[in-house]
C-alpha cells in the first residue's frame, strides 16, 4: 500500500471513529432524558387565552424527551372526566377553586399538583365608566332599574345583555346562580354564544359609545384593552361573601371590592397512575411557575392579531428562551428525580 493510500485510509477511519464516537455521546444523552420512547396525552382549554400556559409546559416537557405531539383542545366537564379516567394525562389549566365542581368526576383517578399562578386569576362583572357614572352603577344588582335595563338592552327583549359564558364553563353555572339569587332573570340576558366573539361584538359597541355589561376573568386579554379604572369599573355582587370579596382590585368602584367570585390558582392537574410513573413529570409540575404579568402580556399580543397556532408556539419558545436560566434548572431537578 503507498504511502498516499495508508493515509488516506487512516484519515476515513479517524473521521468515521470521530462520528461513531459523537453519536455513541448523543444517545447517551438522549438515552438519559426520562422522557425518551414515552407519549403524553395533554389536553388543552377551549379558551384560547389559556393556550401559551399550555404550549409552555408542552414544549418543556419535549426538553425532557417525551413525546408529547398535538394538544386535545376540551371543554370543562370532558376533561374532568377523561383524566380521571386516565383517558387523559394531564392540562395545566386547572382553575381552584373553581373547578371544585368537577371534583367527583376526577377525585378517584386524578390530583392537583403545583401552580401556573397562584392567586393571580380574578373574575367579575364589569361595565363601561361612562355608563357607570351616568347612571350610578355599583351593582349587579342595579340593572333591575328600567332606565338601565333599557341603556343596555341591544337587541330589544327587554333585558339588559351581559357577555356570559358559553355552556361548559363553570363560570355559566355561577353567573346563573347569581342571576338566580338576585332575582334577576327577567332583568339581564345572559349572552352564552362563544365568548371571543361576543366580546368583540361588546367592544365594538364600546368603540361606538354605547353601554355595555361583560363577565370576564384575568388573565385576559379583555381587561387589557378595557382597563378597569379607565375604560371600565369593575361592579360589586350584594351580599358577597368573605372569600369573593377582595382588597386592591384597581378599577373596581370600591374597596374592598365585592366581586362575588373567590381569587383562583391556575394548576396543573395530572392522572394518578401516569404521575406514578414519571416522576420526571411530577417533579416538573410542582416547580415550574408562570408569573402573570406574562400571561397578560402574551394575550394582549393575540388580541392585536397574533393569536395563530403558529404565533402561539412563538411565544412559548421566546418565553422559554427569555427564562432559559430558570427553565434549565426546573428540567435539570426533573431530570434527577427520574433518577
Amino acid at each position: 500500500m503507498g504511502v498516499f493510500a495508508f493515509l488516506t485510509r487512516f484519515v476515513l477511519c479517524m473521521v468515521v471513529g470521530l462520528a461513531l464516537a459523537v453519536g455513541g455521546v448523543a444517545g447517551a444523552v438522549s438515552a438519559q432524558e426520562p422522557g425518551n420512547g414515552k407519549k403524553i396525552n395533554m389536553a388543552r382549554p377551549t379558551w384560547n387565552t389559556g393556550w401559551f400556559q399550555a404550549e409552555i409546559y408542552k414544549q418543556m416537557l419535549e426538553k425532557l424527551g417525551y413525546d408529547v405531539g398535538e394538544l386535545e383542545t376540551l371543554d370543562n366537564p370532558v376533561f374532568y372526566r377523561a383524566v380521571g379516567l386516565g383517558d387523559v394525562d394531564l392540562w395545566v389549566n386547572a382553575w381552584f377553586p373553581f373547578a371544585n365542581v368537577y371534583e367527583d368526576a376526577f377525585k378517584d383517578g386524578a390530583r392537583k399538583i403545583g401552580y401556573v399562578a397562584k392567586g393571580g386569576a380574578m373574575q367579575g362583572y364589569l361595565v363601561d365608566k361612562a355608563s357607570a357614572e351616568r347612571f350610578g352603577i355599583t351593582s349587579i344588582d342595579d340593572f333591575r332599574k328600567p332606565e338601565i335595563r333599557q341603556a343596555f338592552d341591544s337587541n330589544g327583549d327587554g333585558k339588559a345583555d351581559l357577555v356570559a359564558c358559553p355552556p361548559g364553563w363553570s363560570c355559566e353555572l355561577r353567573i346563573a346562580e347569581h342571576l338566580d339569587a338576585l332575582d334577576l332573570r327577567d332583568h339581564i340576558n345572559p349572552i352564552k354564544a362563544g365568548y371571543s366573539s361576543a366580546m368583540a361584538d361588546a367592544l365594538g359597541r364600546y368603540k361606538a359609545g354605547e353601554p355595555i355589561l361583560f363577565y370576564t376573568w384575568t388573565p385576559n386579554w379583555t381587561v387589557g384593552v378595557l382597563k378597569p379604572g379607565r375604560d371600565v369599573v369593575w361592579i360589586e355582587m350584594p351580599n358577597a361573601t368573605e372569600e369573593t370579596t377582595h382588597a386592591n382590585i384597581q378599577g373596581c368602584v370600591n374597596d374592598p371590592c365585592a366581586l362575588g367570585w373567590e381569587a383562583n390558582d391556575i394548576r396543573p392537574l395530572a392522572n394518578n397512575n401516569f404521575l406514578a410513573n414519571n416522576p420526571a413529570v411530577e417533579t416538573l409540575l410542582k416547580e415550574a411557575r408562570i408569573p402573570i404579568a406574562d400571561i397578560f402580556e402574551q394575550n394582549a399580543r393575540m388580541h392585536a392579531g397574533e393569536d395563530d397556532p403558529a404565533n402561539i408556539v412563538r411565544h412559548a419558545s421566546e418565553w422559554i428562551e427569555a427564562n432559559a436560566d430558570l427553565v434549565n434548572g426546573w428540567l435539570d431537578t426533573a431530570r434527577a428525580a427520574a433518577q
